[in-house]
Parts: C-alpha cells; sequence; structure tokens
C-alpha cells in the first residue's frame, strides 16, 4: 500500500519537474542538442517547459461575428471618408461659385457707369460716385479673401 502511495505522488509531481536540454557545438561544427551537458566546451542550458503545462492561447480563425463587425466598422470607415470627402467638394464648389459672384460684383462697379439701387421704400434711385467706389472697395476686398486659394 505504502508504495502504491509513494507511486503515485511521484507520478503526481513529475510533470512539475522542467526539462533540461543543453545546446553546443560538437567538434565537427555540428549543433548538438543533449540532456547531458558535454564533457568539454561551451554549452547552453535551454529551459524546456514540460509537456503538461498549459499551452499558450493559440489566435485561431476569427469567428464570423468578429469578421462581420471588422466589416461594418471598415465600412463605416469608408463611409465616413467619403461624407469627409462628399463635404469638401461641396466647400471647394460654394467657395468657386462665390469668388464667381464676387469677381462679376466687382467688375460691375469698376466698370463705372450709372447702377441703380433699391431705396427703403422699394424704390429704384442711382448710386452716387462714392456709393459706387465704396462699393467697387468692399466687393475688391471680399474677393481677394473668397478667391484666394489655401
Amino acid at each position: 500500500m505504502k508504495r502504491i502511495l509513494i507511486l503515485a505522488a511521484a507520478l503526481a509531481l513529475a510533470p512539475l519537474a522542467q526539462a533540461q536540454l543543453y545546446k553546443y557545438v560538437d567538434k565537427n561544427g555540428k549543433t548538438v542538442y543533449s540532456d547531458q551537458p558535454p564533457v568539454s566546451g561551451e554549452s547552453k542550458q535551454i529551459h524546456v517547459p514540460s509537456s503538461r503545462a498549459a499551452p499558450a492561447p493559440a489566435a485561431g480563425p476569427k469567428t464570423a461575428v468578429e469578421r462581420d463587425k471588422e466589416l461594418d466598422k471598415s465600412r463605416k470607415q469608408v463611409a465616413d471618408k467619403q461624407k469627409k470627402a462628399d463635404e469638401a467638394t461641396e466647400k471647394a464648389e460654394r467657395a468657386a461659385q462665390r469668388c464667381a459672384q464676387l469677381r462679376t460684383a466687382h467688375q460691375t462697379f469698376a466698370d463705372g457707369g450709372r447702377i441703380q439701387k433699391y431705396n427703403d421704400k422699394g424704390e429704384r434711385e442711382l448710386m452716387s460716385d462714392d456709393e459706387i467706389e465704396a462699393e467697387r472697395v468692399r466687393t475688391r476686398r471680399e474677393m481677394e479673401e473668397a478667391c484666394k486659394t489655401p
């Protein structure tokens, strides 16, 4: 009975011991792995875990749910990029349109002549030369600001 208990205890503790492995190069230049250290020469001791040690978690193939989440994420990123690109294009188009309008208005005031405007009562009246010059300066300033390229 004692022998069985001792044998069972020895077998239970055996996996806890780690195997010793030595690596060295022999006289012929070959790399040798052995559980015995070489008689002469240098060796490197390698620690090998026991075979019953818990295996490292393997990064296996992704599940369908994980792949779907990644696809949704990438689709959302693409949609966001497209939305930003569309907004940038729209903003550039509005800026170009504003620039063209201000160029036309500035050219109108720069050409001179008689220009009409509406007063507070909704009646048309001619602009004075000072008013035309003020509008020409204002539209020039706004045109330069709107038409400059970033």
